[in-house]
């Protein structure tokens, strides 16, 4: 991007997508909405100076993504960490492309294509298209707080944590689907809970059944290689870029960050951001 250029963007959330299996009618529906929905917003949009709107208008980027992830696989009882994860995210990214890329072409014939379309790839192929992007997997650091599910692409972060309340009540927070898997089985107890949330796992708590161990990963569980897996499975139908942490334990080397970036460069991945466990950067 230029420094003018910018991208509107938006995340559908995936786990609503879920009734006994995926809802492909309804994610077709709302990839077609969200696509309408943010090439209006460019045009309604109020830019801090006019040259990022100029330069906005003429290429219409837009990025229409997922959020709540993690919980559409905890859903399915899909590991994160498995190549039926990975296969299941080269079809839903893939599904969403494909149906945002007709929906920018059904807005080109009716609205007209970018202004810079004839400079761009689409131009040269002759495809006309509203936007000279339509995706892309964002944070949705604040977004997925207020839909309530797992943010963007990621693992969960924790399966229970402590909450302190400004007149210092400690409140234990517990993922609302591990907390229903666990009355339905039977291994629930708040004690148990309490426990947890002083660990980043509960790969290592033999009372919790070994087949909610395996569903319920963190982002502490998933390694480096699985989590750089699961972001090129989503940049292969990507067209802007995939946002994703990658988790590195605090013994982690240089050489362990060097074979990261390596991998997520020979995996096509446009960017990777790398998080080393108890650093402050």
């Amino acid at each position: 991007l230029s420094k003018v250029v910018r991208a509107v963007v938006d995340s559908t959330d995936a786990s609503r997508m879920f009734r006994n299996e995926i809802d492909w009618d309804k994610l077709k529906d709302l990839v077609w909405k969200g696509v309408h929905l943010l090439d209006n917003v460019i045009e309604q949009n109020r830019y801090p100076l006019k040259q990022i709107g100029e330069a906005t208008r003429k290429n219409r980027r837009i990025g229409l993504g997922v959020m709540g992830w993690a919980d559409l696989l905890i859903m399915l009882d899909i590991p994160y960490d498995s190549n039926e994860a990975l296969e299941l995210a080269d079809k839903v990214m893939g599904f969403i492309q494909t149906e945002a890329d007709l929906a920018s072409q059904n807005l080109a014939a009716r609205r007209g294509v970018f202004p810079n379309w004839e400079k761009s790839v689409f131009g040269k192929q002759g495809t006309q298209r509203r936007n000279s992007t339509v995706t892309t997997i964002a944070p949705t650091g604040t977004i997925s707080i207020i839909a309530g599910c797992s943010s963007g692409i990621e693992p969960i972060f924790a399966i229970s944590y402590v909450r302190n309340v400004m007149d210092s009540t400690r409140l234990i927070e517990v993922n609302p689907m591990f907390e229903s898997r666990a009355k339905e089985i039977g291994f629930y107890s708040q004690m148990l809970m309490e426990r947890i949330a002083e660990k980043n796992s509960i790969a290592d708590f033999d009372e919790i059944p070994k087949s909610v161990r395996d569903i319920f990963v963190t982002s502490h569980d998933v390694s480096p290689e699985w989590h750089i897996k699961m972001q090129a499975a989503f940049q292969k139908h990507t067209e802007n870029a995939v946002s994703k942490t990658i988790n590195l334990p605090k013994e982690a080397t240089a050489d362990d960050v060097k074979a990261t970036y390596k991998l997520a460069y020979g995996l096509a991945c446009k960017g990777v951001t790398i998080y080393r466990d108890g650093s402050r950067a």
